[in-house]
């Protein structure tokens, strides 16, 4: 996992800084997570892989999925005012394409098998908008508490996606597209710590590849060697 700073979000998926793990990777977490939310367990992972908002991946519909593709066209975001789910655009009033990354297209297609384009993807197990309190309260707390990310909600899981992709190698202006920020500038504001790290990875990259280019000793010598008899006269 990307350092966690003091100050959260910076990507952490644990949200409590006495729970961070230098050099760990969140992969495992976002597993366990996943799999202590059962039916919604794929719900999960798209959060934090895809770096929905919530109220994106509840309005979610099938006609939004490109799995050939492996895009999901964030259109729509779905709010509760006073106890009414109420559709309209997303935060940013843009559409984005985001990418899905190849091990959840298997599990999306099943998920959306036998659906008409205009259902959700994800719904209530009645069949109705997956409300985030309910969500909260039936599934994703307990599974946050038995994957020892007790306190963790699902707005939190967007930072760890960021984090991913970060630590994946993606640029600021891509994440920025993944996230839906109105400007890169944004998207530095919040995670410049993640691509602060990023930065030592890029000099590490650098070092190797400056190493890779250097003439050993010998070949400079053999080299050398004949210009420097030419200019000798030998």
């Amino acid at each position: 996992m990307v350092d966690c700073r003091a100050t959260p979000p910076q990507g952490c998926l644990s949200p409590a800084p006495p729970r961070r793990r230098s050099g760990s990777s969140p992969h495992p977490e976002v597993d366990a997570l996943a799999q202590a939310c059962g039916p919604y367990g794929l719900a999960v992972r798209v959060l934090a892989y895809c770096g929905l908002r919530y109220g994106e991946l509840a309005a979610l519909r099938v006609s939004r999925l490109d799995l050939l593709r492996r895009r999901i066209e964030v259109a729509e975001s779905v709010t509760e005012v006073n106890g009414k789910a109420i559709f309209g655009t997303p935060k940013s009033h843009q559409r984005r394409s985001v990418p899905v990354p190849r091990s959840l297209v298997d599990d999306l297609a099943v998920q959306v098998a036998g659906k008409a384009p205009g259902d959700l993807v994800f719904t209530s197990p009645e069949g109705a908008v997956l409300r985030l309190m309910n969500f909260r309260r039936r599934y994703f707390d307990r599974a946050a508490t038995e994957a020892g990310l007790g306190g963790l909600t699902p707005h939190e899981l967007r930072h760890t996606a960021a984090s991913l992709a970060v630590s994946a190698g993606a640029n600021v202006k891509s994440v920025q597209r993944m996230l839906g920020h109105a400007s890169a500038a944004m998207t530095l504001d919040v995670y410049s710590g993640l691509f602060d790290d990023d930065l030592d990875a890029v000099a590490d990259r650098l070092d190797e590849a400056a190493a890779k280019a250097a003439v050993p000793p010998l070949c400079r010598e053999a080299t050398v060697t004949p210009i420097t008899e030419r200019a000798l006269g030998r």
